[in-house]
């Protein structure tokens, strides 16, 4: 994967081939006659032809009004066909869009340009060899924006590279990511950047009273970890906002073994935690002036003679007992002790948690909008402006008493699953018990983590990197 070079750059004046994006209409004024059939500027609609004498990249802008995932689809789009073309350099005329949007479209130029071309990592005997991407420079850009919009493509650039890094990880066979190398991925992913790293294994977690966690990772014979990112780019203020990612690098459902239908996409089990990852890179990358500390608890869920069973009660770092309606129900059993971590040695003031954690959340919103619940009205006003500019998609869902009494347990403080359904709901507010009464904030990224077939053109099939630009954005509140 290459990662440094072909960052997008603006400039005033266009460079070599011109890449110009088209709106439906317009088309008939800007073709020759014998042209126009081969081009008719629907939305992603691209063509090779002369205009003006000169050989152009034609991209169509549609008839419907552009928002911020269009335009982050036009600029993949545009991308990848001049990648697939061999075009060594071109220049982007992004004025139409900028007209249109404003000048923070440049941010979501950048970043769907970038990902547009992604590329999974592949193994094997005969490895392909990586081909140098396109130098793309943005033109089109008048000058009393163009200081403006080398910023955007500076942070657009981080942006991109952290979801790249999220989807590496999540891409990977879980034979190669166990918990202890998807520390040591992140740890090398931090390098250089002003990131503590602090890794705990499994004698510590013992130590800490971790309990909830060990009763997942000790079913495996791989070791369990849990990574502590310290993000510190305003020392002087008192906030620091907790980010807290699942991190089950294989989740086998243990003795509430899942379907084989399900089986292939356990390795991604760990997006929330990858992404929580890409978060913190973007963050040190730009220098942001916040605190931000992540808390990745990394486990695999596997079946083992010693592996826990549906109706054993376990405890938990923060006290509370737990009774297992369902081995499968793992992900917020880590998270529960990760939270209350978070809260408690590391001081967050807020939490946010984010993970592929239920089923039931793809039942109701599918593979293109993300669930939230959030107990603070504060914090959700400042987690909706973040997706507002991020431009992924989130919905929140509601929860009254009637639904924490659904993980009542008669034997213990909670129960890890619902007694009576709406899956989504009783799995966050399991989570929420352990927030100590911070602002919480918890994302369901299930459906959106990862994509059979790309739902959006500057997506790929497989990891799509969910969460990252909108937990950069949320963290990013006191500058915007």
């Amino acid at each position: 994967m290459v990662w440094e070079e072909n960052l997008v750059a603006a400039a005033e004046e266009s460079k070599g081939f011109l890449v110009q994006f088209v709106k439906k209409g317009e088309e008939k004024s800007l073709l020759q006659e014998g042209a126009k059939e081969f081009f008719d500027a629907s939305f992603l609609k691209t063509a090779l032809l002369p205009v003006e004498g000169e050989l152009r990249l034609l991209v169509g802008l549609g008839e419907k009004p552009l928002d911020k995932m269009k335009v982050k689809e036009l600029a993949a789009k545009a991308a990848s066909e001049c990648q697939d073309r061999k075009i060594k350099e071109a220049s982007m005329d992004v004025s139409t869009l900028v007209k249109e949007q404003g000048i923070e479209a440049v941010r979501d130029i950048t970043e769907g340009a970038l990902l547009g071309n992604y590329c999974q990592i592949r193994f094997g005997e005969e490895q392909k060899e990586e081909e140098k991407p396109c130098k793309i420079w943005l033109s089109g850009i008048s000058g009393e924006y163009f200081s403006q919009a080398q910023g955007l493509v500076k942070e657009a650039c981080a942006l991109a590279r952290g979801v790249m890094f999220a989807r590496d990880m999540v891409n990977l066979p879980g034979n190669r990511l166990r918990p202890e190398e998807f520390a040591r991925q992140v740890i090398r992913r931090m390098e250089g950047l002003p990131v503590e790293c602090v890794c705990y294994d499994r004698d510590k977690l013992k130590e800490m009273g971790m309990e909830a966690m060990l009763a997942v990772g000790d079913s495996s014979e791989y070791a369990p970890c849990m990574l502590v990112l310290r993000y510190q780019g305003a020392p002087g203020e008192s906030r620091i906002t907790g980010l807290v990612g699942k991190g089950v690098t294989c989740d086998t459902g243990g003795y509430c073994l899942k379907a084989a239908s399900s089986q292939l996409g356990i390795k991604g089990d760990m997006a929330g935690g990858a992404a929580v990852a890409g978060t913190i890179y973007a963050l040190a990358q730009t220098g942001v002036k916040t605190n931000v500390t992540a808390v990745i608890p990394m486990v695999e869920n596997r079946i083992s003679p010693g592996s826990f069973l549906p109706g054993d009660v376990i405890s938990s770092y923060s006290g509370k007992t737990i009774e297992i309606g369902n081995t499968d129900a793992e992900g917020r059993l880590i998270l529960a002790d990760a939270v209350s971590y978070a809260v408690d040695q590391e001081k967050v003031t807020e939490v946010l948690d984010i993970a592929t954690l239920t089923g039931a959340v793809v039942g109701m919103l599918g593979f293109s909008i993300g669930g939230v619940l959030c107990d603070d009205e504060s914090w959700y006003g400042e987690f909706r402006r973040a997706h507002d500019v991020s431009g992924e998609r989130y919905l929140r869902i509601p929860f009254y008493e009637e639904h924490e009494k659904m993980i009542e347990s008669e034997l213990a403080d909670v129960r890890n699953m619902s007694s009576d359904g709406c899956g989504t709901i009783t799995a966050g507010l399991f989570i929420r018990k352990f927030a100590q009464g911070r602002p919480w904030l918890h994302l369901d990224i299930a459906g959106t983590a990862w994509v059979g077939q790309p739902v959006f053109a500057f997506q790929s099939k497989g990891a799509t990197g969910a969460g990252v630009t909108t937990m950069y954005q949320l963290c990013c509140r006191e500058e915007k």
